[in-house]
């Protein structure tokens, strides 16, 4: 049975951070179950069905967006835990949930979370030119300061993946693309090659797999943390129609920019408005909001086997 939230509300949980889409709370180790604390807090971590466009939050929620994101995130953390470690803890959700909360509202779109430190950049990969790396290809022959190929069509697939990091905007400003120079300079050296080689090595085996279910992922975005030792987990969301650009193969056609699973519906809507893409943003009518609910359902199903209609 599918739920719909579009703002959490758990009493006696300290809100850290209410985002576009997710909702995070502090959960201190005496909240924890009986032997269940991984080495300090964690976090309950809460995929609303939130939807933002153009770096806004609309006012309509997408009902069970968040559940299907929350379970895409979880399939690519299990399927991804030999390359990198995540911030999955596995201690059961419910458990945590303050009393008379309805269990069932957060069963499928929470999970509980360690406490990282967050590495203070984006990390995005590429493998097709699209988005705002093509307009700056188009501008500088260049995506975050790497030389490409002259002559790359829109959406045509690169020679190799790249690794185009951005800056972490607050809500309702824009990341900004940086080089991997500037990348150094914020993390570190260290940190910023580590990341670097894990946001790689994930983008590869997760566009090889989505491939084989006729998927190509164009790109995508990681969130990684570190732990009190130094340790590099990867984190947040993964792997979503939110953080990445699924297209599917059968309509994929260079020279164009194909359609995607994920909340074009939404943004090609929002177009035809007269709306200057600043809060607040318009309502959408309920086919728009049906058809991307049906996009999100399509990929979770293709992409982890899990089917919610």
């Amino acid at each position: 049975m599918t739920t719909t939230l579009l703002q959490s509300e758990l009493p006696g949980l300290p809100l850290r951070h209410r985002g576009k889409v997710r909702d995070v709370f502090d959960l201190p180790a005496d909240r924890l179950p009986a032997g269940a604390t991984p080495g300090g807090d964690c976090l309950l971590m809460v995929a609303t069905d939130r939807l933002s466009a153009f770096d806004v939050v609309l006012p309509d929620p997408i009902p069970g967006k968040g559940e299907m994101l929350c379970q895409i995130s979880n399939f690519w953390f299990g399927k991804t835990a030999h390359i990198i470690p995540n911030h999955l803890t596995g201690i059961d959700v419910a458990a945590v949930l303050p009393e008379g909360v309805d269990a069932g509202l957060y069963a499928k779109r929470a999970v509980v979370t360690k406490r990282l430190k967050p590495v203070a950049i984006e990390c995005i990969a590429r493998g097709y030119v699209i988005g705002s790396g093509w307009k700056d290809y188009q501008r500088t022959g260049r995506i975050s300061g790497i030389a490409l190929p002259g002559g790359l069509r829109q959406a045509e697939k690169l020679p190799e993946p790249i690794f185009t990091p951005s800056t972490k905007a607050a809500v309702g400003d824009h990341d900004e693309n940086i080089d991997f120079d500037t990348a150094v300079r914020t993390v570190g050296a260290e940190l910023a090659e580590a990341v670097r080689d894990a946001t790689l090595r994930l983008y590869r085996y997760a566009a090889d797999y989505a491939a084989q279910r006729g998927i190509l992922l164009a790109d995508t975005k990681f969130e990684f943390g570190t732990d009190a030792d130094g340790r590099l987990y990867v984190m947040d969301e993964m792997l979503t129609p939110d953080s990445s650009r699924y297209w599917p193969a059968d309509e994929y056609q260079v020279g164009t920019s194909p359609p995607s699973y994920d909340k074009q519906f939404v943004r090609d809507y929002l177009e035809t408005l007269d709306w200057d893409k600043t809060p607040p943003g318009p309502s959408l009518p309920a086919q728009v909001i049906e058809r991307t609910r049906a996009k999100y359902a399509e990929a979770l199903q293709k992409l982890a086997g899990i089917s919610v209609d």
